[in-house]
């Protein structure tokens, strides 16, 4: 069976640049790779025909050769019996990172290194109601690393250097071999740096930091609400191989209040007033998160009646917005009466009970339902 143009299995012109190529090979190993094709006679298939046309036509030597005399003018065994190999490998395991998402940052010409990002770091942070509501700003000490001021960061003793590391041959990472498939997997010997120390530092024994703490200024934005996050950019663990470090994420507790419970934008509270301010109505003073606030009481007020306080609540976090308090009447019964006090409740009973249904209507109508239950 003939062979195809490398060129139409590429889908690429005859004139295409060795970008144009490259990008072309590395969509469609990727659309072929077996691994997303498991049990893919077909798909292997073109995955090694469009292998063995990269490798011709990334080659200008053998690019040329091909253009020239086509098929017969590059070696023959190219692309015999199932592939080319893996010439090209390190084209080839980029594509391989891209399927599975691995973390290899190109090098110089020294080699390749895993560059890593530092992890990201959180912070729990309690704070009152009264913080959350206008804002505050906050000192924290949190664990962190600085260069080592005797080795200046190499990890090596002074007046030596580090060593290429002689598995990975200043790579980072190394090849494994399974059957058909070729991997990269990150140097156990020098954990993805492409060196050795073989005379590590005494103060850094190595590592080339050192930890230590340091202490961050933290602007708490008014309206934070339990569990929400600052983050504080590039504050997290420091990256490897010259990644960047990570980020800081405060998250906020809200310790409980003794007076106001919190629900989103809006406060809630206990207002007690006393049987005769319930009844014959008056002023009360409440607190507020500004100060003390006048309620005015509605004569025949009852328990459980709310009493809204506009724009007396907490700012939203994005915006301009108030929430509101939310005062719920709590009617108290008084207590340690005196005998005069007695006597004139008792008084004071005896003149209700005369005609229940004015003065009492709720009790007139709980006794008539029970009266229907009871038949």
């Amino acid at each position: 069976m003939s062979k195809k143009d490398y060129y139409d299995v590429l889908g690429v012109n005859r004139d295409a640049s060795d970008d144009d190529i490259k990008k072309a090979y590395r969509k469609l190993a990727m659309k072929y790779h077996p691994d997303r094709n498991p049990d893919s006679k077909e798909a292997e298939e073109k995955f090694k025909e469009v292998k063995e046309a990269y490798e011709i036509l990334s080659d200008s030597q053998k690019r040329g050769a091909y253009d020239q005399f086509g098929h017969a003018g590059v070696d023959p065994q190219a692309g015999a019996g199932g592939g080319a190999g893996f010439g090209g490998f390190g084209d080839f395991a980029d594509i391989f990172s891209d399927i599975f998402g691995g973390g290899r940052s190109g090098g110089g010409g020294g080699g390749r290194s895993n560059v890593y990002r530092g992890a990201d770091l959180r912070y729990n942070m309690e704070i009152s109601l009264e913080e959350a509501a206008r804002g505050c700003e906050k000192q924290i000490r949190i664990p962190s690393h600085e260069e080592c001021e005797v080795c200046h960061g190499s990890g090596a003793k002074p007046g030596t250097q580090p060593k290429t590391c002689s598995t990975c041959g200043g790579h980072g990472q190394v090849r494994m071999s399974q059957g058909f498939f070729s991997i990269q997997q990150t140097c156990p010997t020098c954990h993805g740096t492409g060196k050795q120390i073989t005379d590590p530092c005494t103060s850094c024994h190595g590592a080339g930091q050192k930890k230590t703490n340091k202490t961050l200024n933290v602007k708490i934005p008014p309206g934070v609400d339990e569990g929400d996050r600052i983050r504080l950019s590039g504050e997290g663990e420091p990256g490897q191989n010259g990644g960047p470090s990570g980020d800081l994420y405060v998250v906020t507790h809200i310790k409980p209040h003794a007076v106001f419970q919190r629900d989103g934008m809006d406060l809630h509270c206990e207002m007690p007033i006393s049987f005769s301010t319930a009844a014959l109505g008056g002023e009360v003073e409440i607190p507020t998160l500004d100060g003390m606030a006048k309620v005015k009481i509605s004569s025949e007020t009852q328990s459980g009646r709310v009493y809204r306080l506009r724009g007396k609540g907490v700012k939203a976090v994005r915006g301009t917005d108030y929430g509101d308090l939310h005062c719920h009447v709590v009617v108290e019964t008084p207590v340690k009466l005196t005998e005069r006090q007695k006597e004139l409740l008792r008084e004071f009973d005896a003149i209700s009970q005369g005609d229940v249904a004015t003065h009492n209507p709720r009790s007139k109508s709980f006794m008539d339902k029970l009266k229907d239950f009871f038949g």
